[in-house]
């Protein structure tokens, strides 16, 4: 399932615990993103497109530095789960997840986009059981249920 961790964001340039975390997980990439109609381009087709239930080959690590949103994730009975991100929280969502983002009715965000290595945007929407990411996911599922 999703990992979820609470850290400094008014410090994240000079954060040791965030560096510490980038060199464990060997998150060399980053950039950071702002979703608000003033700030994003495509603004309405991004949120469309970020709504989309949907699943990635590599994990998804973000790291919300101000604002707030939501990510939907399925459970081990493709029912969804709700988990409210905000200021100082970080997520990892594992390869294969399907999952979703939305934002509140703050209708802004501002997150820290983390790889291990360079970054894959594609989404790949639901149905996409057939990929060997969603079949390790579904194995890790499995073993943590016993």
């Amino acid at each position: 399932m999703a990992g979820l961790l609470k850290l400094d964001a008014d410090n994240y340039e000079t954060d040791p615990y965030l560096k510490e975390i980038r060199q464990a997980e060997n998150y060399s990439w980053m950039d950071i993103v702002t979703i608000h109609k003033d700030k994003l381009p495509n603004y309405e087709e991004k949120i469309k497109t970020f709504y989309e239930e949907h699943l990635h080959l590599d994990d998804e690590i973000r790291y919300i530095l101000d604002g707030s949103g939501y990510f939907d994730v399925r459970d081990k009975d493709d029912k969804w789960i709700r988990i409210s991100m905000e200021k100082g929280d970080m997520i990892t969502l594992p390869a294969g997840i399907y999952h979703r983002f939305t934002l509140d009715e703050n209708n802004y965000v501002k997150a820290m986009r983390l790889f291990v290595g360079e970054p894959v945007w594609t989404p790949y929407n639901r149905p996409a059981d057939d990929f060997p990411a969603r079949k390790q996911y579904l194995k890790l599922l499995a073993a943590e249920a016993q």
